[in-house]
């Protein structure tokens, strides 16, 4: 299937999906990917369907759905810049006025062409997991001939050239030892400059099942490095199990869907609670529930919602 969607997405809304990629051919077999292990490596780019294809499939999709479509993504079950068309592709479906993105896990940055080609798109969210060798391997487990450093030269470079928007979206697992890598991955983003960062957690079944998504604790650190260099531009993009809890009071699913995004400083949360004219017991109960978790960083006291 080429065009799936519109499904509903926190980054672009309603989102058209368009999968340009065969199952599942990719520069980089993730340790978390959703979609299983990588069945062929390639860097290397190349015709996979027509423009002519692709134009159809989104056409019948946007006139048959006749409604609101926020963006058309270009999200496939491999990675979307292995795609020798996709200038050609972008500048086809540009005919039904809809803004183009396309989620892109960045190893072909350093390419020329392919930077081209993402300057038709206008917003682009590149993965950014790591900016040392150490740990992109063992996260990424990227094609024996990618380099890194090559990678985020070109990130960089198409920084400087873009005039749409830029998402960076970065993958926290647990059992990495992640040392100072946050000050490095927040030097680097400063340097870029997206509208918006994102850090997420794996949410859905990953390719390795030692995966586990990062401890609150190790999250939070990472929002606060990246909040410092991003003047808070910094969200979390995590999805939870059992998310049709039972709300009993507004100022619960308030606490909840703000701690969802970002974490809550203790004075914030008690400001909070003093506006609702509701007690310190509302968060006491949420943390019994295990809805919600109390971590530390530099001795401030934060409130997030506990992973399932």
């Amino acid at each position: 299937m080429i065009t799936f969607g519109p499904v509903p997405s926190r980054r672009l809304g309603r989102s058209l999906g368009v999968n340009n990629i065969p199952y599942k051919i990719c520069t980089y077999s993730c340790v978390y990917c959703q979609v299983g292990r990588t069945l062929k490596m390639e860097i290397n780019r190349r015709s996979f369907y027509s423009p002519d294809e692709i134009y159809r499939e989104v056409k019948l999709r946007v006139e048959k759905l006749n409604e609101c479509i926020d963006f058309i993504t270009f999200v496939p079950d491999g990675e979307p810049t292995l795609d020798t068309n996709l200038s050609k592709e972008v500048e086809l479906i540009k005919e039904f006025k809809i803004p183009i993105a396309i989620i892109t896990n960045s190893s072909l940055m350093w390419r020329e062409d392919v930077r081209a080609d993402l300057l038709e798109f206008d917003l682009v969210s590149l993965k950014i997991d790591a900016v040392s060798e150490g740990i992109w391997k063992k996260i990424n487990r990227p094609h024996k001939d990618l380099r890194l450093v090559k990678i985020l030269e070109g990130i960089l470079e198409f920084g400087k050239e873009f005039k749409g928007k830029i998402l960076t979206e970065t993958m926290l697992i647990d059992g990495i030892d992640y040392g100072d890598e946050f000050e490095k991955i927040a030097k680097f983003l400063k340097e870029l400059k997206p509208v918006k960062s994102y850090i997420a957690v794996p949410t859905r079944p990953p390719a390795e099942r030692w995966v586990k998504p990062a401890k609150e604790s190790v999250i939070n650190k990472a929002f606060q490095i990246f909040s410092e260099a991003l003047n808070d531009k910094i969200e979390f993009l995590i999805e939870f199990e059992g998310t049709s809890f039972a709300i009993t009071d507004e100022v619960e699913r308030d606490i909840l869907s703000i701690a969802s995004v970002h974490p809550i400083r203790e004075e914030a949360m008690r400001e909070l609670l003093k506006k609702a004219k509701v007690g310190w017991s509302v968060v006491e109960k949420l943390i019994k529930e295990g809805k919600l978790v109390r971590v530390e960083y530099n001795g401030r006291g934060f409130y997030m919602r506990k992973l399932s």
